[in-house]
């Protein structure tokens, strides 16, 4: 049966296979999805390094009049127009917009929506250069975009930028995953959106929420275990995407933008993703988290970018020497891509950086060239913010790559006037690794603080295996590589075949030999390595061991952690239990047991590892 050539480059882009199209600009290079992470890298179905070369197409999140300045918030009123699409289509085709993104050398677009664009369904009015939407809801227009985006080879990052339709980034309500909705309603949406692209392998990822941070009253937190804790949210989301609805998209995890009173004398500051150091995702299935932060050269470290008040004696970004600003970058967000070989190495994606075509002032030109420097150099996933912006009367938003004007003219950032041209042009053809990223030890956190995390799909589906206890549990394909003393965090490594035959050790029936010496032993059967533990309060009660596919070596070694770190040299893995004492087996060891004290109810602290090769 022969094919028309228009569905044809629709069932292969929905298979995740790209086919040139002949246009007048050069679609992005064939690749094929679905996408994953090999250690700080993106890699495509076979492999090979994509980087996310991308920018924000924003509007769908948002309403505006389709004319004036979108990013000046006097324009985002009460009285706007609920196009609650994305920008430009009133000017522009939906091509002739790609054919703009084609020429500026991306390959991939992070596309904005809000909660209430997801359940408008009121029809947009007319887009006069896209009579084809006519009637068509907001989702509609969405799914339109979407579709010839990833027809024409870009790779799509779903992008949660707000709950209500309205300019971000404000006190509005906005400012948590919760703030003006239930979290439940989030995760639903979320699970709604990923459903819904499933089939679409270039539709690549869920960036789970924008810019989180204070709002009047309290701040989010990483890691606290309440209703502000975006650690903890961000988390589950995640692995109920990738459970219940779409197994293939990565997880982008943005920073905390915020938290504190802006205002000289007050705590105040921009944690960005300093907390991961400590404190990392694991999600259930390994390779799909990727780490996301904001920079622009008007905020800071602990500036906000407000203007008129306070915040008087914070440098902003810009205000910072080239050295300093490096210092900065790495400590807030880039050590996460830098650090190799650690619980939180990820992908870093620099999801929003840019600045004004109109921008005069040296400190803010300067600032965008050495950021844009110190993205090439370090070879760093980006999107530009904003892709698509307005011209009217001469001017517009003036920070967009791409602007149209009433007649849909385009002028953009490659027309020879623009001075942040030579600098864009520097970062889309910098040097960076291509071709296959070899497998790597991967490293994952346990965090057992306020309830169970069983990362393993396999455990997941088995009945409760210790009930009444929390339970941590390793991601399919790891193993556990080390325990603290106390705090209930774990650490596991990938160098174990996928396991099965779970068999839950609670006593010593399994002991072959007095490796801890008048303590409490929990070991595996032969065969079997620790795969997840137990702890009921404070007190540790379980291992859970699984079956290796290959076969384990009996060579063994106690290594004791009751009165100090014993850890590996070169600290693999890195610190999992800051300011715990913590045990670790050697690269190539596998924990075939724990002992401990006391009985349950007692302090009964994990004490010493049996480390066999």
């Amino acid at each position: 049966m022969r094919i028309p050539g228009a569905l044809l480059t629709v069932l292969l882009a929905v298979a995740g296979v790209v086919v040139p199209v002949a246009r007048d600009e050069a679609d992005p290079p064939p690749w094929t999805g679905p996408l994953s992470t090999r250690g700080r890298y993106i890699v495509d179905a076979h492999g090979d390094r994509f980087k996310l070369k991308a920018a924000n197409w924003h509007g769908a999140s948002g309403t505006w009049t389709g004319s004036g300045d979108v990013n000046d918030p006097a324009n985002h009123h009460a009285g706007e127009i609920a196009y609650q699409t994305p920008l430009g289509l009133d000017r522009a085709s939906i091509d002739t917009v790609i054919d703009g993104l084609a020429r500026l050398g991306l390959n991939s677009v992070r596309l904005q929506f809000s909660n209430a664009m997801l359940h408008d369904t009121r029809p947009v009015p007319d887009l006069a250069a896209n009579p084809d939407l006519h009637g068509f809801t907001p989702l509609q227009v969405y799914d339109r975009v979407v579709e010839r985006l990833t027809a024409r080879g870009f790779a799509v990052v779903l992008n949660n930028h707000t709950t209500t339709s309205r300019w971000c980034c404000g006190l509005d309500g906005n400012e948590r995953w919760n703030t003006a909705q239930t979290e439940q309603q989030w995760q639903d949406d979320w699970l709604f959106m990923a459903r819904r692209y499933a089939a679409n392998k270039r539709v690549v990822g869920a960036d789970l929420y924008n810019e989180v941070r204070r709002n009047t009253f309290d701040d989010p937190n990483w890691g606290w275990g309440n209703g502000t804790d975006w650690q903890r949210a961000s988390q589950q989301v995640a692995d109920r995407i990738l459970t219940e609805a779409n197994r293939d998209l990565l997880i982008f995890v943005e920073g905390i933008n915020w938290t504190g009173l802006p205002i000289d004398g007050f705590p105040h500051g921009r944690p960005t993703l300093e907390p991961a150091r400590t404190l990392s995702h694991t999600l259930v299935d390994s390779g799909k988290l990727v780490y996301s932060a904001h920079f622009y050269g008007y905020t800071g470290p602990n500036h906000s970018g407000a203007t008129g008040v306070g915040e008087t004696h914070d440098p902003r970004y810009r205000d910072l020497a080239p050295q300093d600003l490096r210092d900065v970058l790495y400590r807030q967000a880039f050590f996460v891509s830098a650090d190799t070989g650690k619980h939180y190495t990820a992908p870093l994606w620099i999801s929003e950086f840019g600045e004004g075509r109109n921008t005069t002032d040296p400190a803010s030109r300067a600032f965008f060239e050495n950021f844009v420097n110190y993205l090439a150099e370090t070879d760093t996933d980006f999107a530009y913010w904003p892709a698509v912006g307005f011209q009217a009367n001469g001017s517009g938003d003036g920070w967009a790559l791409l602007e149209y004007d009433p007649a849909g003219r385009r002028i953009d950032v490659l027309d020879g006037t623009d001075w942040r041209g030579p600098a864009w042009q520097r970062l889309i053809s910098a040097p960076s690794r291509t071709g296959p990223i070899p497998a790597s030890e991967h490293w994952s956190m346990l965090n057992l603080d306020y309830g169970d995390f069983p990362e393993s799909r396999q455990v997941r589906a088995l009945p409760d295996w210790n009930s009444g206890a929390r339970k941590g549990v390793c991601p399919d394909g790891q193993r556990l590589a080390g325990l603290a003393h106390t705090g209930n965090r774990g650490l596991c490594t990938g160098t174990l075949a996928a396991p099965g035959g779970y068999v839950v050790v609670r006593d010593e029936t399994y002991v072959d030999t007095d490796w801890a010496s008048g303590y409490t032993k929990t070991q595996c059967p032969p065969g079997h390595a620790v795969v997840g533990y137990s702890v009921q309060g404070a007190a540790f009660s379980a291992v859970l061991c699984g079956r290796s596919a290959t076969p384990l070596g009996r060579t063994g070694r106690t290594v004791w952690f009751d009165r100090g770190d014993n850890r590996p040299s070169g600290d693999p893995g890195g610190d999992f239990a800051t300011g715990n004492y913590k045990g670790q087996c050697a690269p190539g060891e596998y924990v075939a047991g724990v002992a401990h004290t006391g009985r349950i109810g007692s302090s009964r602290t994990p004490d010493a590892l049996l480390c066999r090769s």
